[in-house]
C-alpha cells in the first residue's frame, strides 16, 4: 500500500456518535421487529429486516469506516459515499418498512408523548407535501446537482460542520426520494402506480448529465483535487473519471432494477385482476371447473 494510504488509514478514528446512533437504531428495530413477530409471524418478512440492517451497514461504511478517510482525498471515495447514502442504503432501509418496528422497540410512554405530534395538523400537512412524488424526485435531484456544484462541493471538503450537512442532505434526499417508488407503512399512493416508472426515468437524467460531464471534461472540475495525494497512481483527472462512470453505472443499474420489479407488480397485478374478472363473469356452475382448468394450464 502507498505511503500516502497508509497515512490517510492512520488518520481513521471510528466515529463515535455515529456508530452509536447505527447501533441505537438496529437495536430499536430488532427489539420492536421481535415484538411483532411474537404477535403475527407475517407482520414484517425476514428479508425486510435484512435490509433495514444491511441498510444502515452501509451508511456506516459510507461515513465511518476507513473509506471515510479518503473522501477528502478521491472524488471516486466520495463518490462511493453518495452512491451509498442516496442510491443503495436509503431502499434498502425503506424496504425494511422500520416506522413500525422502531415505533414498537421504543418505550411504550415515549410513544404515548408523541402520538399527539403525529396527529398535529401542520405536521401532516407539511407530510403530505413532502411525500408528494414531485417534491420527492426535486429532493433527490437538488441534493444531487447542488452539492455538485464546485463551491458547494469544495465548502463541504473544507469545513467539516458543512460536510455533516452534505451528507445529512444526501441521506434525507435518498430517502424522499425512493419513499414514493417503495412506499413503506403508513405509505398510502394517491398516485397511478405506473407513474414510478416516469418518476425513475425522469430521475437518471440529472444524474447522467452529471456523470457525462464529469466522464468526459478535459479538466479537473474540482481543483481542491489537486493538491491532495496521489492515491493508487490516478491522477485527479483520472480520479475525476473514473467517479463520474462509476455514477453512471451504478444508478442506471439500481434504477433498471427498480423499475422491473415495479414493472413486475404491475403487470402481475392486471393479470391477478383479470383472472378475477374472468371469474365473475363465468356461470357459477362453471366457474370452479374452470378454475381448476386454469390451474393445471398453468
Amino acid at each position: 500500500m502507498p505511503p500516502s494510504a497508509q497515512a490517510a488509514l492512520q488518520s481513521w478514528n471510528i466515529p463515535v456518535p455515529l456508530t452509536l446512533l447505527i447501533v441505537l437504531a438496529a437495536s430499536l428495530y430488532s427489539r420492536g421487529w421481535l415484538h411483532l413477530r411474537s404477535a403475527s409471524v407475517n407482520a414484517i418478512a425476514s428479508w425486510r429486516a435484512a435490509s433495514f440492517f444491511v441498510g444502515l451497514f452501509l451508511i456506516w461504511v459510507a461515513l465511518g469506516s476507513p473509506l471515510a478517510a479518503f473522501d477528502e482525498e478521491l472524488l471516486t471515495v466520495h463518490m462511493v459515499q453518495h452512491l451509498l447514502l442516496m442510491t443503495v442504503g436509503s431502499p434498502l432501509i425503506l424496504l425494511g418498512a422500520p416506522l413500525m418496528p422502531i415505533l414498537h422497540g421504543l418505550p411504550r410512554i415515549f410513544v404515548q408523548s408523541l402520538r399527539p405530534l403525529f396527529r398535529w395538523p401542520p405536521i401532516r400537512r407539511v407530510w403530505r407535501v413532502l411525500s408528494k412524488p414531485a417534491v420527492c424526485w426535486l429532493a433527490g435531484a437538488a441534493a444531487l446537482v447542488g452539492w455538485h456544484v464546485p463551491a458547494a462541493f469544495t465548502l463541504g471538503l473544507q469545513s467539516e460542520a458543512w460536510h455533516i450537512v452534505e451528507h445529512a442532505s444526501f441521506l434525507g434526499a435518498g430517502l424522499l426520494f425512493w419513499w414514493p417508488v417503495i412506499q413503506p407503512w403508513p405509505s398510502a399512493a394517491t398516485w397511478q402506480r405506473w407513474s414510478i416508472l416516469l418518476y425513475l426515468f425522469f430521475a437518471t437524467l440529472p444524474c447522467d448529465i452529471l456523470s457525462a460531464f464529469l466522464t468526459f471534461c478535459d479538466r479537473v472540475v474540482y481543483p481542491v483535487y489537486l493538491s491532495t495525494p496521489k492515491h493508487f497512481g490516478l491522477s485527479a483527472l483520472e480520479d475525476q473519471e473514473c467517479a463520474g462512470a462509476l455514477m453512471w453505472t451504478c444508478v442506471t443499474i439500481v434504477y433498471l432494477l427498480a423499475a422491473a420489479i415495479v414493472a413486475a407488480r404491475l403487470l402481475s397485478a392486471r393479470s391477478s385482476q383479470q383472472n378475477e374478472l374472468m371469474q365473475s363473469d363465468l356461470p357459477a356452475t362453471l366457474a370452479p371447473s374452470a378454475g381448476r382448468q386454469g390451474v393445471e394450464v398453468v
